[in-house]
């Protein structure tokens, strides 16, 4: 076994390898408990590492203040001369199934692509009913790239943003990703300036993740119940990082100057919500100098919220940091047929579209 977190590959030892896993295991049976799923266990009980990795992925799954989808709710309905199609996309390190959604409002020129990443136990079909990000690309004309996690990657369909090789330019999960992407550029002739990448939970992590990769590829990154870059590189730093702590790892990169717009509960008991002022925090070290920054408060049906803007010298947005008071681990502003939302505003989706588009493309 080998440490990631030394900043260099060394070999750690027996008794350094049982006191991460220890450290690790506590961090388990502390969210265990939170979540009412089973007592506090004795280290002796200890479970090799890739049961940790099962139970990773198992706690990893959205949960909270959330709506879990029902029967049928995979169905998704097609305005007349709409596309929701289905394929496949091979890049050097494997294959992804994935989704796309062509309104008939780009029938005359698409404005963008929007990447959407779905949680952990979630489906494309799920996620894009859950944030209703169909109906906001029919009004908009943008297409929409539904990526699917397999099962042989993840057992529990999670992005896998603590893995060392999945955090990497043109390895893993982001190379395929971002060729994916590329891909459906060209097809759809949509040039980098507006293609954007979102996602909920682990597929925060990953947007995250492809925002600090591979900037050349999307102008902007959305970040929901997610963690910042390089906040784990193993089971046991994951654990931490979802609970707000930090294992020793390095400082995160500031994300190369894309733009960023974080959403994060206050009530999240999955992901703890000083991750999403991790990822604000790193976004705003790639912002243009001078930048100015502005605070404003709302409420949305009964739910307050403070929204931070980061302004550059060109008046634009370069960093939004949205804490929603009393959210959990679910899509602020979802729609109830999909898993994982809380209908309550404000609307995730249409506040990153805005974050996204140039103001002549947001139809009113």
């Amino acid at each position: 076994m080998f440490d990631f977190n030394a900043g260099a590959w060394r070999p750690v030892t027996h008794d350094a390898r049982a006191k991460r896993l220890t450290d690790a295991h506590e961090l388990v049976q502390r969210t265990l408990a939170q979540h009412g799923l089973g007592p506090s266990a004795s280290p002796s009980s200890l479970p090799d590492p890739q049961g940790l990795m099962n139970l990773l992925q198992r706690m990893r799954a959205p949960r909270g203040d959330a709506t879990a989808a029902g029967p049928g709710t995979s169905r998704v309905e097609l305005p007349d001369g709409a596309q929701f199609l289905s394929d496949t996309y091979q890049g050097k390190s494997g294959t992804r199934a994935y989704r796309t959604y062509v309104p008939a409002s780009a029938a005359g020129g698409t404005t963008a692509l929007v990447m959407m990443l779905h949680g952990c136990t979630q489906t494309p079909e799920d996620f894009a009913i859950g944030t209703g990000m169909n109906a906001l690309a029919e009004r908009h004309g943008f297409i929409v790239l539904y990526p699917e996690q397999s099962r042989g990657a993840n057992a529990q369909t999670c992005w896998n943003w603590f893995s060392p090789n999945d955090q990497l330019r043109d390895r893993g999960e982001p190379e395929i990703l971002a060729g994916m992407a590329r891909d459906a550029m060209t097809r759809y002739g949509v040039s980098p300036e507006r293609c954007f990448v979102a996602g909920l939970s682990a597929g925060a992590a990953m947007a995250v993740i492809l925002g600090a990769t591979y900037p050349d590829v999307f102008a902007a990154a959305g970040a929901h119940s997610g963690l910042p870059y390089g906040s784990a590189k193993d089971v046991a730093s994951a654990f931490a990082a979802m609970a707000g702590q930090r294992l020793g790892q390095q400082d995160a990169p500031a994300q190369a100057g894309v733009r960023t717009i974080v959403f994060h509960g206050t009530a999240d008991g999955t992901v703890d919500a000083s991750n999403g002022d991790t990822i604000a925090r790193d976004a705003e070290r790639g912002a243009p100098s001078p930048s100015l920054q502005t605070t404003r408060t709302g409420e949305e049906n009964g739910r307050t919220y403070t929204a931070t803007m980061t302004t550059g010298p060109d008046g634009r947005d370069y960093l939004e940091h949205w804490v929603i008071d009393g959210l959990g681990h679910a899509w602020s502003g979802g729609g109830p047929g999909g898993s994982y939302t809380d209908p309550r505003g404000p609307d995730a989706s249409a506040e990153m579209i805005r974050f996204f588009l140039e103001p002549k493309d947001l139809q009113t």
